[in-house]
């Protein structure tokens, strides 16, 4: 059975909360409907009590947070007189005492909760909030991806129909096409990478160029990247910030690619790699 959409992240997430912040308990999940969030990945937890739970905006330390969209922690969170206690069977069956929650906020709308935790009540420090705070953050930009990613794939679907594109539709495949290969490094998860990549290899294609291709040229992704950013117009250095590299690495690509195409020039490289059905 495949994962949910964010297991891969928010493990990720967490795990590297644990790393950073020292706390040995962290889980948390996403949001299910506009109010209530499910709590599906944990890690250091010695029992299942909190796994499936539903946390309900405003209720618990996790509820609270979801409803101010701002981070909240507590000393003790059996004995605090800051939050309601719906959820304290679940918190005391794992032993947990100093909590702090973290809302995940995408675009101003929160999207989840993120939670550490300890089994002693000692007041947390600024090194374990930042820890906690920058966990959500990592979280955020995922879904943020997957957002992008979504309405790329959108966008495409009609654009793409086959050879019988109208002309002017093809500059928005091939500008869809560029974002979600600067995209794919940036996903975690693999399914979605391969998806992605297999998306980006159908727009390719979907202009019927590689049947006109007059041999067959293979360029490695990265080489593919950075030709298609200078499709697109993009200098060196604005590829280099598309796609998270040094323009000096960006170069590189750009003069290996041009060797394999034949190219002697950007335009040429662009050209080439259309024929060859490399690029939309």
């Amino acid at each position: 059975m495949p994962e949910p959409v964010d297991a891969v992240e928010m493990r990720a997430a967490l795990s590297g909360l644990r790393r950073t912040s020292g706390l040995p308990v962290a889980f948390g999940g996403l949001l299910s409907d506009a109010r209530h969030a499910r709590i599906s990945e944990l890690t250091g937890a010695q029992t299942g009590a909190l796994r499936g739970l539903v946390i309900s905006a405003g209720s618990g330390l996790g509820g609270k947070a979801m409803a101010l969209a701002r981070p909240c922690a507590v000393t003790d969170y059996t004995s605090s007189r800051h939050i309601s206690h719906e959820y304290d069977t679940a918190v005391a069956a794992e032993g947990l005492r100093s909590v702090v929650a973290v809302p995940v906020v995408v675009r101003r709308r929160v999207r989840g909760v993120l939670y550490g935790a300890l089994r002693t009540p000692v007041s947390l420090g600024d090194r374990t909030f930042d820890a906690a705070v920058a966990a959500a953050r990592d979280v955020e930009q995922e879904l943020a991806v997957r957002d992008e990613v979504r309405r790329l794939l959108l966008l495409t679907r009609e654009q793409a129909a086959g050879p019988g594109t109208a002309p002017g539709a093809w500059e928005g495949v091939r500008e869809a096409h560029r974002e979600l290969r600067a995209l794919v490094p940036r996903v975690l998860d693999p399914a979605l990478r391969d998806e992605l990549r297999d998306v980006c290899d159908r727009l390719a294609s979907a202009s019927g160029a590689r049947a006109q291709a007059a041999r067959e040229v293979r360029l490695a992704p990265r080489e593919v990247d950075v030709v298609a950013c200078v499709a697109a117009g993009a200098t060196n250095a604005a590829a280099a910030r598309q796609l998270g590299l040094r323009p000096e690495t960006v170069k590189g690509y750009l003069r290996s690619a041009m060797r394999k195409l034949g190219a002697h020039t950007r335009l040429e490289a662009v050209v080439a790699a259309r024929r060859a059905g490399l690029l939309p």
